[in-house]
């Protein structure tokens, strides 16, 4: 399991603050310079001629272009500009400490596999972690014109085609039978996590493969009820939390903790199918090596 923490030495040295609303606000709308700025570097370059590097050696494959690099590069210089006490964390150039508890967590392209592939379902993913959890989350898609994000313990919204946010809601879904479920790859379970996810997929209503962050979005507007994943890094999921959870959805790891760090990641509609979930996978996994 992943558990590498976006700024670790902040998380114990400052207490845990929730800026109030007025901040909240002023953040969030940061948040939205940082996804603009990053949006029009990822567009130059989508569904054109790219170069694409591998981070890994062998037959491994973990793919990252100028795209990725140069859209978080925008972001941290924004943010040293703006906020030059908080923290950065990012897939692409790493860790840079803060002097407050407050760390923007950055994937400037979250789903490059997709990006290279033309598919629509990548994002930028930029949240705002104050030690404890995510404050500020964004996932920005901006080949389809949609922004979701969420601040606090507001709702969260969709904003199209810079148009009128609108509040978005999970399903009202509680049975796994009904549930339409989503895993973005079979490549990212380990073999033993690939049987306990099995479990669930002879239960559910519909399986479909792919969507990374987009994924999540979908189940915080109510079009899918489930999202099971692993392998997952801090920055691949910590915008997506307050998403998911302002939305009325609930989000843990595979045995119901925290799933700010990553690792294995569960999210569901509604606290009842969360809960049926969870009683699968811990379930499953006792038959599995004990994997969680």
């Amino acid at each position: 399991m992943t558990t590498n923490t976006p700024n670790s030495s902040s998380d114990t040295d400052v207490p845990d603050t929730l800026p109030d609303s007025s901040e909240l606000a002023s953040l969030t709308e940061f948040a939205c310079e940082l996804a603009d700025a990053a949006s029009a570097i990822a567009l130059r370059h989508f569904r054109q001629p790219i170069n694409v590097d591998n981070k890994l050696s062998g037959n491994n494959f973990d793919p990252v272009t100028i795209a990725d690099r140069d859209a978080e590069a925008v972001m941290r210089e924004l943010i040293h500009a703006k906020h030059p006490t908080h923290g950065i964390y990012g897939e692409e150039h790493g860790a840079e400490p803060g002097s407050c508890n407050l760390t923007w967590v950055l994937d400037p392209i979250d789903g490059t596999r997709a990006f290279i592939s033309g598919l629509p379902t990548w994002g930028i993913l930029i949240a705002l972690y104050n030690g404890t959890k995510p404050i500020v989350g964004v996932m920005d898609q901006p080949f389809t014109g949609e922004r979701y994000f969420a601040c606090g313990n507001n709702s969260a919204s969709v904003l199209r085609h810079k148009g009128v946010d609108t509040p978005i809601s999970t399903s009202q879904c509680d049975q796994l039978s009904n549930a339409i479920m989503m895993s973005t790859a079979l490549d990212m379970f380990s073999s033993a996590e690939l049987a306990v996810q099995q479990e669930l997929v002879q239960l559910v209503k519909m399986m479909r493969y792919g969507g990374d962050c987009y994924s999540y979005c979908l189940l915080a507007s109510g079009h899918i009820d489930l999202v099971v994943e692993s392998d997952l890094s801090t920055y691949d999921i910590q915008a997506l939390i307050p998403i998911v959870e302002n939305a009325g959805g609930v989000i843990s790891d595979w045995s119901g903790e925290t799933a700010v760090y990553g690792g294995q990641v569960v999210a569901a509609a509604t606290p009842e199918l969360h809960r049926q979930a969870i009683e699968v996978l811990v379930s499953a996994a006792k038959k599995s090596d004990k994997i969680l």
